[in-house]
């Protein structure tokens, strides 16, 4: 396997390189049932959402060509984004939202080439070393059992659910190995 680098985006330059991502996004879902090029319309209808967000925040991987992607962006002081949300949230995580530390993650991609090499793992290190006081939370959909594998794997905590269909994990309050 080629290596592979890791870098940081900007804002600018994760729009200029929104078909690579959307492109990574069609073979990372391609073994899903209907993933085609609805799919990839409606990813591209996302990201341009939420690359205008606040604080959004991209790395990729690069092997001869993008490989793996990882995002996220600063929660809506609000929290609205919690609409949905089944349970009653912690008061430290209702705290952190209308402080503005809380962060989601937007999209994790690895090529099935490349996974189960630590890619993920390498993409959530980089991009988390800038949210490290954050509350970090990542919202799957419930059939989502490679997600909720890879955030097992990092020993994160299920939150809770949400409707429809999606599920709530959170990053551990120690620091990330």
């Amino acid at each position: 396997m080629a290596e592979v680098f890791l870098r940081r985006l900007s804002r600018w330059q994760a729009e200029q390189q929104r078909e690579a991502v959307a492109g990574l996004y069609v073979e990372a879902y391609r073994e899903l049932a209907g993933a085609g090029s609805q799919d990839r319309q409606a990813f591209l209808r996302r990201f341009e959402h939420d690359v205008q967000q606040p604080d959004f925040d991209m790395v990729v991987a690069e092997a001869g060509g993008l490989v793996g992607s990882l995002y996220g962006y600063r929660a809506a002081r609000t929290g609205e984004w919690w609409q949905g949300f089944r349970g009653v949230l912690p008061a430290e995580i209702e705290e952190q939202t209308a402080s503005g530390r809380v962060f989601l993650l937007g999209e994790l991609m690895v090529g099935p080439a490349q996974r189960r090499s630590g890619i993920a793992t390498r993409l959530r290190r980089l991009l988390l070393t800038r949210h490290t006081d954050d509350v970090v939370v990542a919202v799957i959909k419930r059939d989502d059992d490679l997600g909720r594998e890879v955030l097992r794997a990092w020993d994160w905590t299920k939150l809770g659910e949400f409707d429809p269909g999606r599920e709530g994990w959170l990053r551990p309050p120690s620091p990330m190995p």
